[in-house]
């Protein structure tokens, strides 16, 4: 079921007032929320259901295993590997399989040796890389000691399942969201209008921005040849910002949606693109998954408290894994060894957490350097995502190529002076709003104003968005 459907409109109204007026006690109201993110996610297919259960099921009893051995370390460590195993192994199954057939086939035919391989017809479930890191987080905090294991097989299903954040994020900490389903919640009418804002402001980034933006974008890249470079480099930009709308649009509408029913989900964007360089861009993007890779890989590896060889390990291995999560595809590896080659000159001068406050913090408008800072980070990163959006490696060097070699000054028809706009009024909200929760964090504004932003938006949802329910780009992740 997605977000920005007519279903989900009828659904979640409904899942609201069943909640709090109907399951009005503690374990109720979990074993609605499971039954509730079941159908939502069997809204899509009903057969991966089993393979959600089967995860949470596995995930669930090495918890318990692990809490009857914690006087045999040795058995806690095969239980928790045996379980991280099993979900990666299906993980990779599902994902990875046909890629490393086809890339291995492709390898032997090299060197000319011929072989045939048998590629599996499955399709990839939805968010299959996201409850599976999910539950990966419970087994390792679990093995660590940061957690005790739950008895409550509801309260755990609810946290794997809890659908506003199924299929697509954040990638929540066991430690974090495994609580808040074991203590009674009561609604809180701030926090529910507050959260009734972020899904606008979500809605607005995902079907006015990122869905129109996704019709020129796919447009271009099926005939990028042809057009000019002015417009390719334009497209390049257009893909950035559609990236962004969509994942932080989803984003923003799930935890918005979990405040709705008295959960608080972590942040997962912070207004990236006004990152002043690439590391302080990684803090900002994604959070959730950059956080995990950091203290279930990174930091184990050594992190950047050891020699510098491995340190420049410990940064490839971190980012060209990032990349693999991202899909069975090369263009995705190359996209993290190139944003490993621009991090890390930065953290071997240890200058990665030179950028930790918000850029321009108690001014209207950034400086100069602030502003060359900011375009240089969003142009690196937008080169980034030409590979990110390409089929292919080849494609993404020769629409790289055609930029050079299509030079025109006009930009022709390829995009509509609207779409611009668009971007430029998002871009303005979340820069006057980089101090909020959320680009529509503006309880304390005068009535006037806040209610003359929500008709606005609601407007131009209605007159200008794309209603032709779009899939979420991290939906394929």
């Amino acid at each position: 079921m997605l977000f920005n459907s007519f279903e989900f409109i009828i659904f979640l109204p409904i899942v609201f007032l069943l909640y709090w007026f109907v399951f009005r006690t503690l374990k109720r109201q979990n074993a609605l929320v499971v039954c509730a993110s079941y159908v939502f996610y069997g809204w899509w297919n009903w057969r991966f259901l089993l393979l959600i259960a089967f995860t949470t099921t596995c995930s669930y009893f090495s918890g318990i295993l692990l809490e009857r051995t914690k006087d045999n370390r040795r058995r806690q460590k095969w239980i928790s590997a045996g379980n991280i195993t099993i979900n990666l192994l299906i993980l990779c199954i599902f994902k990875y399989f046909n890629f490393f057939g086809e890339s291995f086939t492709a390898l032997l035919n090299i060197f000319g040796l011929k072989a045939d391989w048998a590629t599996l017809n499955i399709i990839l479930p939805v968010g299959i890389s996201f409850y599976t890191f999910q539950a990966l987080s419970y087994t390792i905090d679990v093995y660590r000691g940061k957690l005790e294991p739950t008895h409550d097989v509801i309260a755990f299903f609810a946290f794997i399942s809890f659908f506003p954040q199924l299929v697509a994020g954040p990638i929540e900490r066991a430690t974090h969201l495994l609580p808040q389903f074991q203590n009674v919640r009561h609604f809180d009418y701030e926090q529910g209008a507050d959260g009734m804002r972020q899904i606008l402001w979500g809605m607005f980034k995902k079907i006015v921005v990122a869905d129109n933006c996704a019709i020129v974008v796919n447009r271009v890249f099926a005939d990028y040849v042809s057009v000019q470079s002015s417009s390719l480099i334009l497209v390049a930009v257009m893909f950035s910002m559609q990236i962004y709308c969509d994942f932080s649009g989803y984003s923003d509408i799930a935890i918005g949606t979990a405040k709705l029913f008295g959960i608080r989900l972590m942040r997962n964007f912070h207004n990236p693109y006004f990152s002043r360089d690439i590391a302080e861009f990684w803090r900002r993007w994604h959070i959730s998954l950059t956080t995990w890779f950091r203290d279930y890989l990174y930091i184990p590896l050594g992190g950047s408290r050891t020699t510098k060889a491995k340190v420049v390990r410990n940064t490839f291995v971190i980012f060209l894994v990032s990349g693999f999560w991202h899909g069975a595809n090369w263009t995705f590896i190359v996209w993290g060894a190139y944003h490993a080659l621009l991090f890390l000159p930065l953290i071997l001068m240890g200058r990665n957490r030179k950028y930790t406050n918000i850029v321009a913090e108690g001014r209207l408008l950034p400086s100069l350097k602030e502003c060359a800072q900011m375009l240089i980070t969003f142009a690196l990163a937008t080169i980034g995502w030409i590979l990110f959006r390409a089929e292919t490696i080849g494609q993404a060097f020769s629409y790289i190529k055609c930029i050079f070699s299509n030079w025109n000054a006009s930009l022709g028809s390829a995009v509509s002076p609207y779409y611009i706009v668009w971007i430029v009024v998002m871009l303005l909200v979340e820069w006057f709003q980089r101090n909020g929760e959320h680009g529509l964090d503006i309880r304390r504004f005068p009535i006037v104003v806040r209610w003359g932003t929500y008709i606005a938006l609601c407007a131009m949802i209605l007159l200008y968005g794309s209603f032709r329910n779009e899939q979420f780009i991290y939906f394929q992740f």
